[in-house]
């Protein structure tokens, strides 16, 4: 099992408000870790970090994936790497076709890793494969990218994206925001249906529901920009339980 990202110490600011406090964590080939913790803890500034997102600037620290230095590539070197952002609140693209927009997502990293273009018939093929792993219609592919999707559409929308770029480290952004029990069944089995030996996802959540889904390898509790526990999937049961106070009392 290979190491395939490292966080070591990792600091970061937003408007010169210091949101990461020095974030230690390991990540390695196979494993699904959850990241849970009380709003305003850095969950989502560490998921915009590690994506490379814009106006979060990092003070402190490392981060080491693939064996490369993370901090020094763009945002899209990190995609064509292999790093994949879910977002919590997907953006529409009017005027721009799922179709349109995946096939030239999926031929740039194509086009990285030295590969030709896939032909139509290729990316037809491929697409029909993905959008069934999320139970969506093939209509969906000639309408705009998550223009008049509902909540639930936009959530297995990303998750079909993923399946199209086959990344390594899936970061997924409370994917499970605002999704309805079905909606969370088939985001969750499609997230499921992707899991590899070779590939990793990082799943941040506010709710242990998603874990009866989605079971992790590890949990984290993140609170004040620091990781205050790790243990196995029985402490997402615990948090669900008893909150967050008992352990933020144990870490004043």
């Amino acid at each position: 099992m290979a190491n395939l990202i490292d966080i070591k110490d990792l600091h970061a600011s937003v408007n010169d408000r210091e949101i990461l406090k020095g974030i230690n964590l390991t990540v390695n080939e196979g494993e699904v870790h959850a990241i849970m913790g009380p709003n305003g803890s850095g969950k989502s500034t560490l998921s915009a970090v590690l994506a490379g997102k814009e106006n979060y600037t990092v003070t402190g620290g490392s981060v080491t994936y693939m064996g490369k230095n993370l901090l020094e590539m763009q945002p899209e070197e990190r995609s064509w790497a292999g790093i994949f952002l879910g977002f919590q609140y997907p953006v529409e693209i009017p005027g721009v076709t799922n179709v349109n927009f995946m096939k030239t997502a999926v031929n740039q990293h194509r086009k990285h890793n030295g590969l030709p273009p896939l032909s139509a018939a290729e990316y037809l093929k491929l697409m029909r494969e993905k959008l069934a792993v999320v139970e969506m219609d093939p209509a969906f592919s000639s309408r705009g990218v998550n223009v008049g999707f509902s909540g639930g559409e936009k959530k297995r929308n990303e998750i079909f994206q993923m399946a199209m770029l086959d990344p390594r480290l899936a970061i997924l952004d409370e994917t499970d925001s605002g999704l309805d029990v079905d909606a969370l069944r088939i985001v969750a089995n499609g997230v499921n249906k992707l899991k590899k030996s070779t590939n990793a996802t990082i799943v941040i959540t506010h709710y242990q529901r998603l874990l009866d889904y989605i079971v992790p390898d590890i949990v984290h509790v993140l609170y004040k920009g620091r990781i205050i526990k790790s243990a196995g999937k029985e402490l997402a049961m615990e948090v669900e339980k008893r909150g967050y106070d008992w352990l933020i009392n144990d870490n004043q």
